[in-house]
């Protein structure tokens, strides 16, 4: 079996396991996602049931020691093979959850915990027990985490927290949330704490699941804390203050998880939009073979293959823990920028039928929209990247 798409040069990222590993994964995706991803984009969430199944089968927390229940494998190489997969099915909306799983709060439940936590979360997050979420926006502050107004005080061994988030992936589902808060409100970056918030604490309510422009599926909320009492035994980290620190050193996963996603996207787009074009005809000829599609066919599987070669290095380089902050936002902001030049011009290619909903394109094209704002917005990835040569 190919380890990537037809129309993709030749990586030599994958090895055998690897390939099994796609080959189990498409299966599960074709199985149990494909044919209920028109419901759950209806319904706008996924149900609990597809992370247990999910879990069953070993796709979930693979990281985490055998001693918890997971497989102890880290390597990001499967991560990458999920979001291609994901991606190549076109159901974003119904994968969303499971990538926020397992790529960005798993390393918070697996590096900030001590054993009795690890005990507690740990084996439910590899089950599909415990869905995850993180929750650091809150309304008005946008990328500004450090003006975040979400304040936790302690009051004997027992945290009472109050405030909001909003925009959270996996808020309606979530069992556990890594809840950004402020332990010491005179203090911007140093006042930062995580700690876990769970189901069922008194005065933690669910808002609405906010309706958005695309990825359906993915139910995305409101979260409220009144008063809500969190034992000093879910601060994560073991000491206050030491939240932002963290939070800085698990960006670079998300951001490269995102662009991860957005280059298989746009390889997926590429790979939808070649068929289509080999096959409708205009004038009497296939509409590929007319010189300005033959240009915007090329010009695209150039970039996304130099885009590929890229992630590619950069999944190496998490896997020897060596991917720096700066080379994580230069592969979200120009990954997610590609992504959604590539679905812009595929759609284009598309004619009418492109603007047309049964069409995988057109899901693409509104579900890629957010690629560019989550996770850092473009510019504050290129304020990073401009910081770090000292300009």
């Amino acid at each position: 079996m190919a380890s990537v798409p037809s129309v993709a040069m030749q990586r030599a990222l994958f090895d055998e396991e690897h390939d099994l590993f796609r080959h189990t994964w498409r299966a599960f995706v074709e199985n149990e996602i494909v044919p209920n991803h028109e419901t759950w984009e209806h319904d706008g969430i996924v149900p609990r049931e597809l992370f247990l199944a999910a879990g069953e089968l070993g796709f979930l927390a693979m990281a985490v020691p055998e001693a918890y229940g997971g497989a102890g494998v880290d390597d990001f190489r499967y991560n990458l093979i999920m979001s291609e997969e994901i991606q190549r099915a076109g159901v974003v909306g119904s994968g969303v959850g499971i990538t926020l799983h397992n790529d960005v709060c798993l390393p918070y439940f697996l590096e900030l915990t001590d054993d009795d936590q690890k005990q507690r979360w740990l084996p439910g997050i590899v089950s599909g027990e415990l869905i995850t979420a993180v929750a650091m926006t809150e309304p008005g502050i946008g990328s500004d985490l450090a003006s975040m107004r979400t304040s936790a005080k302690l009051d004997g061994d027992t945290y009472l927290v109050n405030g909001s988030k909003t925009f959270i992936t996996n808020g309606i589902n979530a069992d556990v949330v890594i809840t950004a808060v402020k332990t010491d409100p005179t203090q911007k970056h140093k006042g930062m704490s995580l700690m876990v918030l769970e189901r069922g604490m008194p005065g933690f309510e669910r808002g609405r699941n906010l309706e958005k422009v695309g990825l359906h599926a993915q139910d995305t909320a409101e979260l409220f804390f009144t008063d809500v009492p969190v034992p000093r035994a879910n601060l994560l980290g073991g000491v206050e203050g030491q939240g932002f620190v963290h939070l800085v050193a698990n960006l670079p996963q998300e951001r490269l998880s995102l662009a991860m996603s957005a280059v298989a996207g746009a390889r997926a787009a590429l790979d939808w939009t070649l068929a289509y074009t080999k096959e409708r005809q205009a004038f009497g000829q296939p509409v590929a073979s007319f010189q300005n599609s033959r240009f915007w066919l090329a010009e695209m599987h150039t970039e996304i293959t130099i885009a590929e070669t890229f992630m590619d290095t950069c999944v190496l380089a998490l896997n020897e823990g060596q991917l720096t902050a700066e080379e994580a936002a230069m592969a979200k902001w120009w990954s997610t920028e590609l992504q959604k030049k590539v679905v812009d011009r595929c759609v284009q290619l598309h004619g009418g039928y492109g603007y047309m909903v049964e069409y995988p394109i057109a899901r693409a094209y509104v579900d890629a929209r957010i690629q560019t704002i989550y996770g850092g917005t473009t510019e504050i990835m290129k304020e990073i990247i401009g910081r770090s040569l000292g300009a």
